[in-house]
């Protein structure tokens, strides 16, 4: 389904976001955008985008190597070369490794999870045959056979299975030998990756006297085998193994008017993308008595196209005001197709064959935006708009028993209103900017639970009629002494369902736990707190100075804070995860000219126990927990 907020890479959007795995190295620069986003650009989102640009060829010779070195003999390398290979035309060849790191055991094998084992490579092609004219091609290829941690069970529904009490780097996994053969695997497979993804672009841009052409063609595959213990026991409750084979085609055409003194800019284009994928569900419940003891597959394919128009304009009036608006269309039709379910007894024995019906969601929607801004002073700035996004619909299907389990769900659109300042009130002393924002949703899609009368309370995307979010975030950056560095970023946001009667799936488990039967409880959560965290912040201090005349040193510490966050409607307990702070420092030392580097740091200083997600695997709730304190070194070189 499509992400909330759109990931993009050298302008590629990333409809799939399991493609970008291992896209983030030899990095450029990075861009977010709140909010609703698509009329200069790409796909429409409701919550925003993330712009990756990775480093360009350069015309002449450069070249340099990272690396880094951590606790739980972590590694990442990072090689780059730049250079000409004839007037005009450039090159640039970059790669990334990542080894080890892995830091949960099993208390009875003593065996590491969770080392990564990864290698990515990037290839760019530059020509430039004259001034208005510069033709990119990008080729990338990533193959990730990492481990994946094992979440921690803090709330398992079945009297005859105890959760293990376990150090916090401590695990338990598990993986039968008849599970394995199903799936074609090493019956020592621990929890892991076993991923290919690879793609190209070709950016074509040139200029027009006042107008410039874009042209950007991508093609995106992805072949991954992913196993996963949901259940974080020794138990075979919920065993997963997904196979995905997919691949996405896009093509986006956009104009504009080239930078000038008009006081009229303009874009305006259309993107096209076409998405083929088949995937497989594996699960063995072989565990799960009395109600299931058996292994299951769910297998289908899915086809999406979508279809955008969009363009944006934007007129400076007198006094350092501007108007700015922009409009987009986009079209998305996709089909769920082939669904089939089967149920593999223990002797191997099928007892379970059904296939479902075909299913379409198809979303054909217009947002934009319209807004002022205005130049106060040559320091201070605000603005404020008034946006419309769209989210396309889809399905849930990754352990189907009903057919009413892959009935789509509905697009999402909101209208949000954001009121924000930029300033400088001391010049290279202090810049502070904030924004407030409210957003109206109708039909935010939301992971909630379908429950299986005698089976299972089981995920399922759906709609929420009426809700609302609203908050305030500041930025803030600071010099107030001649050798100190501030940064600090906060933000506070309040949600609330207005219209939302839905399963209730803290009291469908603990009816479940009480009764051993699944039966679906409703509740209104109309007036509930939507459960987001609410307050979060993250800053870093450093200390800079020059010492030796020739060589810089920077001492710094890092933090952030994160609230609680509610996993299930109005969810207490092991349905919301704790609040959490982390500290991090650092400290590097570099000639001025910047050449080399030699940094030693600081993950987690205060080695915290905190958790980032969490989920329901059949009958236990877990929590993924983050990584505990990392130190390590890092060595730059670049020429």
């Amino acid at each position: 389904n499509t992400p909330s907020v759109m990931p993009y890479v050298d302008g590629v959007a990333f409809p799939l976001s399991p493609m970008m795995a291992g896209m983030f190295f030899d990095v450029d620069n990075v861009e977010i955008n709140p909010g609703p986003v698509g009329t200069t650009h790409g796909l429409a989102d409701s919550g925003g985008e993330v712009l990756i640009q990775t480093k360009d060829p350069t015309p002449d010779w450069h070249a340099g190597v990272m690396q880094d070195i951590a606790s739980y003999a972590r590694s990442r390398t990072d090689l780059y070369v730049s250079g000409p290979i004839t007037q005009g035309l450039s090159f640039r060849l970059s790669a990334q490794t990542l080894h080890g790191g892995g830091w949960q055991t099993d208390p009875q094998t003593h065996s590491h999870l969770g080392d990564a084992n990864e290698g990515a490579l990037r290839a760019k092609l530059l020509w430039t045959p004259d001034s208005k004219t510069s033709i990119r091609l990008t080729g990338s290829w990533v193959q990730d056979d990492s481990e994946t941690i094992v979440p921690r069970p803090v709330l398992n529904l079945l009297p005859s299975q105890n959760i293990p009490t376990l150090p916090y780097t401590q695990t338990s996994w598990s993986m039968r030998e008849q599970f394995a053969k199903l799936i074609g695997r090493p019956a020592s497979l621990k929890p892991s990756e076993h991923d290919t993804f690879w793609g190209s672009n070709l950016n074509i841009k040139r200029r027009f006297g006042p107008v410039q052409f874009e042209s950007i063609s991508a093609f995106q595959t992805e072949r991954e085998g992913e196993y996963t213990d949901q259940d974080g026991t020794s138990f075979a409750d919920c065993d997963l193994y997904r196979n995905v084979v997919a691949n996405s085609f896009s093509q986006e055409v956009k104009f504009s008017n080239t930078p000038s003194a008009s006081r009229l800019h303009w874009v305006a284009g259309m993107y096209y993308n076409r998405v083929r994928m088949q995937q497989s569900f594996f699960y063995d419940f072989t565990d799960y008595r009395p109600a299931r003891g058996y292994i299951a597959e769910t297998a289908y394919r899915q086809r999406q196209q979508t279809f955008t128009q969009y363009a944006n304009l934007s007129y400076d009036l007198p006094h350092g005001v501007s108007l700015f608006g922009g409009i987009n269309h986009e079209s998305d039709d996709r089909q769920l197709l082939g669904l089939r379910s089967t149920r593999i007894n223990t002797q191997g024995q099928l007892i379970y064959d059904t296939l479902f019906n075909n299913v379409g969601a198809l979303g054909n929607q217009f947002s934009g935006n319209v807004g002022i801004q205005w130049q106060i002073a040559p320091r201070y700035m605000t603005y404020f708009k008034i946006s419309k996004g769209f989210k396309p619909g889809g399905f849930t299907a990754n352990n189907t028993v009903a057919q009413a389990q892959i009935e789509p769900f509905k697009p999402e659109t909101l209208l949000a209103y954001e009121l924000g300042f930029k300033s400088d009130p001391i010049p290279n002393k202090l810049r502070l900017n904030g924004a407030a924002f409210y957003y109206d949703y109708h039909g935010q899609q939301y992971l909630g639970s379908y429950v299986v009368p005698g089976y299972g309370n089981l995920g399922k995307y759906i709609n929420i009629p009426k809700s609302e979010m609203w908050g305030v975030e500041f930025s803030l950056q600071a010099h107030p002494f001649k050798y100190l560095f501030i940064t600090q970023n906060l933000g506070y946001q309040r949600g609330q369902y207005q219209i939302f009667n839905a399963v209730n799936g803290a009291a469908t488990n603990a009816l479940y736990a009480q009764t051993g039967i699944w039966q679906g409880v409703y509740s209104s959560f109309a007036g509930t707190d939507s459960g987001n965290p609410k307050l979060t912040l993250n800053g870093e201090a450093d200390f800079r100075n020059t010492i030796f005349r020739k060589y810089q040193i920077e001492l710094g510490l890092d933090w952030s804070y994160r609230d609680s966050q509610a996993l299930v409607a109005g969810g207490l307990g092991p349905y919301r995860l704790p609040a959490y702070f982390l500290l991090g420092s650092h400290l590097t030392f570099q000639p001025q000219n910047q050449r080399w580097s030699v940094t030693v740091y600081a993950t987690n200083l205060i080695n915290r126990q905190y958790y980032t997600a969490g989920v329901l695997g059949s009958t236990t709730q877990v929590w993924e927990p983050g990584a505990p304190r990392f130190i390590g070194a890092r060595l730059k070189y670049d020429y």
